[in-house]
């Protein structure tokens, strides 16, 4: 036969009526080898007698084969769960068997011609039936070898070390081994466990992560290695990778199953990320009481485009919601949230494209849904930026908190929680203080108001819009080099999906004058994190992408903090959730103050020479602690600040 000819049947997904004739053949073919042999010691081998009990036989397999359905497998995709039905069909099929022959030998008197036929050998019916389970299945894995050989034999297999000799190395050697397109050969269990180290599993070697050196991967010719850990501990991955990454290997990792528990997914290998090393183990809340507390309110969200804005929308899109209000001044971005949250509720969601600063338009949301508990994400969030723009991020990140907290009160809103940021302690820049002037408002707000205003504070996102990861993945696009700011420059990370749960959980916690912080374990070094960046792209550092310090940027701390000098902590019921504890001394005078501040930003009464200086002047007379850093508005601090200057 032509090569291409079967080559285009092997492809072809034949008719399953097919597959179970081939199956009936089988069943036959067997039934006479098998009764030849049993028949032949005592010589009573009949072959017309053989012919006519067959009846029986090939109408129980018949039988069984509909019944079990294994004819509709796709026979090139057999593996061990196809042979273990096969199993149960034979199985079935004999039983079958055995009962009418059983019933016919109580019944009928032996001679009767119909009950001969009917009357089958319990040691053929056995015999038979091991012998068919053999072939079926044989049949199965002969068609499966000739289909990988035919269209598989010219792809190279790739050399695979799995580190994890436990329950999910075996799983992903399981994936690897049934996934026949990719061609993986697993040359190794790689462990750091020294009792597991020499032992044999699958048949295959546990090696020790130190056997695993350039020399063994250049005689092994080693493609890539998978991490496959039921405990992903950050600090662990943190050690293996810098082994691993010093090999020209490429690295994956297996989700672990205990994180698909919750989310229905399946488990997968895939490329080692980076918040993969995030230095500590990530933040799981699980609080049943957030969706009780959330359950038939109108929510309102502001900057629900942004990133943590539109991941903490999806999360609440999946709870018992009455309405949800989502709101923001970027069109296009909300436009994308609007395809992704109508997949949950079309109706109960409303997508309202407007500012926070402007009080006659907000004014007429609250009106209309009248929200119970709001999440207020919106803010201008960029250092750099704000320095060089403080009028813009005083009118937004105060003013736009000033306008939606004064409306939450008027119309008698549950909750209203903020989301700060870890800049707003001890602020170097004009974005950190305006960020801590709205927690100073909120907090002046709580003491008179029925509504419960609540803050939360964390550090830095990992993959949201403007930070570190997506810069420095562009950078690496482009070839390189990866600026960074200063070489000991450090930063709290922490993921969207981390962060929108500390959110919801404060709201649902908080009674009212909270600031929620997050112990979010060690500070990461952002050089060491650009470093790993450029491995995990399989580059190398500094032959393929280099870093470049290139300075402190306006207002740019060094080091992070999430609570200030006079800030203690309290305990809540998460080991991982802290109440900072301000002081509430001067608050409402302060909350004057910003009102002032406020007003004089909202009217233009700036002055015509450098009006930024007057406006951030007044800032820092709210938040004394702002010291401004290699900034313009450093100055300010060199001189005494008058309050009634301004």
């Amino acid at each position: 036969m032509d090569l291409g000819l079967l080559k285009r049947k092997l492809r072809k997904d034949n008719p399953r009526w097919v597959i179970l004739f081939i199956d009936i053949i089988i069943v036959l073919g067997c039934y006479v080898v098998s009764s030849y042999v049993v028949n032949s010691f005592s010589g009573n081998f009949d072959v017309l007698l053989m012919m006519k009990k067959s009846l029986l036989v090939l109408s129980a397999y018949a039988f069984a084969f509909l019944y079990m359905r294994t004819y509709r497998d796709i026979v090139r995709h057999t593996g061990l769960s196809e042979a273990i039905r096969i199993a149960k069909t034979v199985w079935l099929a004999c039983m079958l068997i055995f009962v009418i022959s059983f019933v016919v030998r109580q019944t009928v008197e032996k001679g009767t011609p119909p009950s001969d036929y009917l009357r089958q050998s319990y040691a053929l019916t056995f015999t038979h039936g091991f012998f068919t389970m053999v072939m079926l299945v044989a049949a199965r894995v002969v068609y499966r070898q000739l289909y990988e050989m035919l269209f598989f034999t010219k792809r190279k297999s790739r050399h695979v070390l799995i580190f994890g000799a436990s329950r999910p190395g075996l799983v992903a050697y399981a994936m690897l081994h049934d996934d026949i397109r990719a061609k993986n050969k697993v040359l190794a269990f790689v462990e750091d466990k020294a009792n597991r180290v020499g032992k044999n599993s699958r048949g295959i070697r546990i090696l020790h992560i130190s056997d695993i050196d350039a020399e063994y991967v250049r005689q092994h010719d080693v493609d890539e290695v998978i991490i496959a850990v039921e405990n992903n501990d950050p600090e662990r991955l943190a050690r293996l990778t810098d082994h691993f990454q010093q090999l020209p290997l490429e690295l994956k990792i297996m989700q672990p199953g205990r994180s698909l528990l919750n989310g229905g997914g399946r488990r997968q290998i895939r490329k080692l990320q980076i918040e993969d090393l995030l230095g500590r183990k990530p933040i799981r809340l699980d609080n049943p009481i957030v969706q009780q507390e959330l359950k038939d309110r109108c929510i309102l969200v502001t900057g629900a485009a942004g990133s943590i804005g539109s991941e903490l929308a999806r999360q609440v899109a999946s709870m018992p919601y009455a309405r949800l209000i989502l709101l923001d001044q970027a069109e296009s971005p909300l436009y994308d949230l609007q395809q992704t949250i109508h997949l949950y509720d079309p109706k109960a969601s409303h997508f309202v494209v407007g500012d926070v600063r402007d009080k006659i338009f907000m004014r007429r949301i609250f009106e209309k849904y009248r929200p119970e508990v709001i999440f207020h994400a919106a803010a201008y969030k960029h250092v750099p930026l704000m320095e060089e723009n403080p009028y813009e991020a005083i009118w937004t990140n105060v003013y736009g908190s000033r306008i939606m907290a004064d409306l939450a009160i008027e119309f008698e809103t549950y909750k209203f929680v903020m989301i700060s940021t870890d800049k707003a302690v001890n602020p170097t820049n004009v974005m950190g203080a305006t960020k801590r002037a709205a927690e100073i408002y909120i907090n002046g707000c709580n003491l008179q108001e029925a509504t419960n205003f609540i803050i939360t504070r964390f550090g830095n996102v990992l993959g949201s819009n403007g930070s570190v990861i997506p810069l420095f993945e562009k950078q690496m696009e482009r070839g390189g080099p990866l600026t960074l700011t200063h070489p000991d420059i450090t930063r709290y990370f922490m993921t969207i999906p981390e962060a929108c749960q500390l959110v919801l959980e404060a709201g649902t916690m908080g009674k009212g004058g909270e600031i929620f912080v997050f112990d979010m374990g060690k500070s990461v070094k952002i050089i060491d994190l650009a470093k790993r960046m450029i491995k995990l792209k399989g580059y190398r550092f500094p032959e393929d992408i280099d870093i470049k310090i290139v300075g402190l940027r306006p207002g740019e701390k060094i080091y992070e903090e999430l609570l200030a000098n006079n800030e203690n902590t309290q305990k809540t019921h998460h080991p991982k959730i802290m109440i900072a504890k301000v002081s509430t001394n001067d608050l409402l005078e302060k909350r004057q103050q910003i009102e002032l501040m406020c007003d004089y930003v909202a009217t233009e009464h700036l002055p015509l020479e450098k009006p930024e200086l007057e406006v951030v002047r007044q800032l820092k007379l709210i938040v004394p602690e702002f010291l401004s850093q290699n900034s313009a508005f450093a100055a300010l601090d060199q001189a005494p600040i008058d309050s009634a200057d301004a």
